[in-house]
């Protein structure tokens, strides 16, 4: 189906010339905080996040075709950047701990309208999500996204959606147990939300695999859930799930082992339309910024940072632009 031309021009402004979204995340925010003032001994403030913001946008944006920020600390960096495509989070960082189901809440003083309004050219969701997890809490998930899918069909705006698998019975997510689950919850999550009833036009979701308990790869840490042929089935089996187009997340890995993550994927012949490429990419600079300062920092993501960027942009060439995955053979065919 064609995109209708406010989702048409939101997808081309975060995509690069050949319709692959290699885009940078910095939508992070509690957990951004946290380690800031980890690394600082101290505490971090809401200055610390704009920032941080400001300066990674200011960089990276020179490589990549579009960033994602948050609303919240965000806006400053969004007038920084080079060229790029913007993308804006419209949850709440994190989720409620003191209620079961991981349940997810939206920005309180923001809307699609407003995202719209503030420079967004996609909205982005974040909804911790299991298949395994209590069919009520999966209700009121499903409901929620209907209900961002519909706001943003009627505001004509792409509407990007990250679900972050977890273990339902509390055990944690880096076990052996849920490396060799991961496959079936990336696989039915990626199913269910490619349904056309939740308005979704791009999915940003984990790659189905836990890459250090991949045999036969350099990631692999020594406890094997999987051979590298059988992860690259599992690649294979989760993009059946769905006709839409997707991009990965980079969860929180290394540069290097992200960037296996993708040289893997295309490997496999997976047909992913891209990135949106956070910590692979700055997360060694929040010690430089937190204990040598916002200069420093600078320098770091001007050297590392550019050079992390661009080995993602690297691995990017095995990616397949996302109107393939729509039917259509070029950008010029949508108008």
């Amino acid at each position: 189906m064609k995109p209708t031309p406010g989702k048409l021009a939101g997808l081309k402004a975060v995509s690069d010339s050949r319709g692959v979204v290699a885009a940078a995340a910095m939508d992070q925010r509690g957990s951004l905080q946290k380690s800031i003032g980890a690394n600082r001994g101290g505490e971090a403030t809401g200055d610390d996040l704009v920032v941080f913001k400001e300066l990674v946008t200011k960089v990276l944006t020179r490589y990549a075709s579009a960033i994602l920020l948050d609303p919240e600390y965000g806006l400053p960096a969004s007038r920084m950047r080079n060229d790029a495509g913007l993308l804006l989070a419209y949850e709440k960082t994190g989720y409620d701990a003191n209620t079961a189901g991981r349940l997810p809440d939206l920005l309180d003083v923001w809307s699609v309208r407003r995202l719209k309004e503030a420079g967004a050219d996609c909205v982005k969701i974040l909804l911790y999500y299991t298949p395994y997890e209590d069919a009520r809490v999966n209700d009121l998930k499903h409901a929620w996204i209907e209900r961002i899918g519909d706001e943003c069909r009627y505001h004509d705006i792409p509407f990007f959606m990250e679900p972050i698998g977890y273990d339902e019975n509390g055990k944690g997510e880096k076990t052996l147990e849920y490396a060799r689950k991961k496959p079936s919850v990336v696989t039915k999550t990626m199913e269910e939300f490619g349904k056309e009833r939740y308005g979704i036009d791009i999915l940003k979701v984990e790659v189905p695999v836990e890459m250090g308990f991949v045999s036969g790869t350099t990631s692999f840490k020594g406890e094997a859930a999987y051979t590298r042929e059988q992860a690259a089935q599992l690649f294979r089996d989760a993009e059946s799930a769905t006709d839409k187009p997707f991009i990965y997340l980079s969860a929180g890995v290394t540069n290097p082992v992200f960037i296996e993550t993708l040289a893997l994927a295309g490997e496999s012949g997976t047909k992913f339309s891209g990135v949106l490429c956070g910590r692979a990419t700055w997360f060694d600079g929040i010690k430089i910024y937190a204990q040598q300062g916002a200069p420093a920092f600078e320098a770091w993501l001007n050297t590392v940072g550019v050079e992390n960027i661009k080995n993602v942009n690297e691995a990017l060439k095995v990616a397949t632009p996302w109107y393939k995955k729509m039917g259509f053979n070029s950008m010029e065919e949508l108008g």
